[in-house]
């Protein structure tokens, strides 16, 4: 029987154990039962997207948890886990059961192939502008800019962040290489936890990215440690890694299948908090109030509408807020035989010669790569009301001028590509 690294989806850590442990547990029906005593055997990997993390026989999806082990991972994660990532998700320890998913940072075979693999977690967020007729007019600015961009000044205020990214989804998702490579650039000059790099299943991404003095150091050693992977001079290895990810974003079209799951949000969260107190039978006073007269015409439009219209336009936007908050993993190893028939894709990473770019040297060199969408669990049917005032508190908050004002640093050279 094949085996497979495995991830255990709960949210607030990422464990490995050896998988001799793991057939140690399992019983004839293939359930495993993880007790209090087995939390020695795991070991904290300080993934981003929080998991547990298991080498297990791939016809095994469902892992029982007895409320002793789940306190004792809490305990042990309290002082090996980022601040921010122990505070932001706690350990549940009323779960009794978990989903058991693929680790998708590395290969189905790479625990065993010489080929290292690399990976990259990106999180592309929205990709379209919303034109629903719900919006208020003073809200219209919702029209021509993203929503990542209008919350990078809301995260600002709020201090969560200490300097405004220039990534913009649409850039992502414009099918222009260079539009996209400028996109990839801009995640990697600062993340935000919307970028990881993982090296053999591993995060290495860290340290890589901020505005301290350490970052060009952290960025050489990045440069050695892609030495194996990418066949360019040093100095040249991160831009033709980065200009690899968009390469294959493009090539790939994985993100047209997600801006279709988007694009569910017809009406935008102004017109569909309304088809959502139908559902629940309660008048939502802003109708009523609502100051924007073109916009207060159009909202019986939605109280007309059958109870089963109401419960698609908000299934719907649950499916596409789900979509825009989720991640796309994309795994490369280079191919060690040309010659060889491999079971995934193949990219090619060739000479590059874009205008007002640097041209590097022809590396010839061909990987194979796979692509996954991640953090697909929907997203709670209780929250639309944060989700309503969370988008009011955005828009008021940004103005273009307020924006320029916290323009980040030329962090990364943007002319070479």
């Amino acid at each position: 029987m094949n085996y497979e690294e495995h991830r255990v989806v709960d949210k607030t850590c990422t464990l490995e154990c050896g998988g001799s442990e793991i057939n140690r547990k399992t019983s004839d029906s293939m359930e495993l039962v993880l007790e209090g005593s087995d939390v020695g055997i795991w070991v904290y990997k300080g993934k981003g997207a929080q998991t547990l993390f298991s080498v297990v026989m791939t016809d095994q999806i469902l892992i029982l948890l007895e409320r002793q082990f789940l306190e004792a991972v809490k305990n042990n994660i309290l002082c090996q886990g980022p601040a921010w990532r122990v505070n932001a998700s706690k350990v549940n320890p009323l779960y009794d059961s978990v989903l058991l998913i693929s680790d998708h940072s590395i290969f189905p075979d790479g625990i065993i192939n010489v080929a290292p693999c690399i990976s990259v977690e990106i999180k592309p967020k929205c990709g379209f502008l919303q034109n629903s007729k719900f919006i208020a007019e003073a809200n219209a600015v919702k029209r021509t800019i993203s929503r990542f961009q209008m919350y990078q000044v809301l995260k600002l205020h709020q201090g969560e962040i200490s300097c405004v990214s220039d990534y913009d989804p649409l850039d992502l998702f414009s099918g222009s290489i260079r539009k996209i490579n400028k996109a990839i650039k801009e995640l990697f000059t600062m993340p935000q936890n919307n970028f990881c790099i993982f090296l053999n299943g591993y995060l290495i991404s860290e340290g890589l990215a901020g505005i301290d003095s350490t970052r060009s150091v952290a960025n050489g050693k990045f440069e050695d440690t892609l030495e194996g992977i990418i066949r360019a001079d040093r100095g040249f290895r991160l831009n033709s890694f980065l200009y690899l990810v968009a390469e294959t974003i493009l090539i790939s079209k994985v993100l047209g299948k997600l801006l279709d799951a988007q694009k569910l949000d017809l009406i935008d969260i102004e017109g569909v908090i309304h088809a959502y107190y139908n559902v629940i039978f309660q008048y939502y006073k802003i109708c009523g109030e609502w100051g924007d007269s073109k916009v207060s015409k159009r909202c019986p439009s939605l109280y007309s509408l059958s109870l089963e219209d109401n419960l698609k336009i908000v299934r719907d936007y649950m499916i596409a807020t789900t979509t825009k908050d989720c991640s796309l993993m994309l795994s490369f190893k280079p191919k060690m035989d040309e010659d060889q028939m491999s079971l995934h894709n193949t990219v090619y990473l060739e000479s590059m010669s874009l205008q007002n770019t640097v041209c590097l040297e022809p590396i010839n060199q061909r990987f194979d790569y796979k692509a996954y969408f991640i953090d697909l669990d929907m997203k709670p049917l209780k929250k639309m009301v944060h989700y309503y005032e969370q988008n009011q508190k955005i828009v008021s908050c940004y103005t273009p001028k307020e924006k320029m004002k916290y323009e980040p640093p030329n962090l990364v050279n943007r002319n070479e590509y």
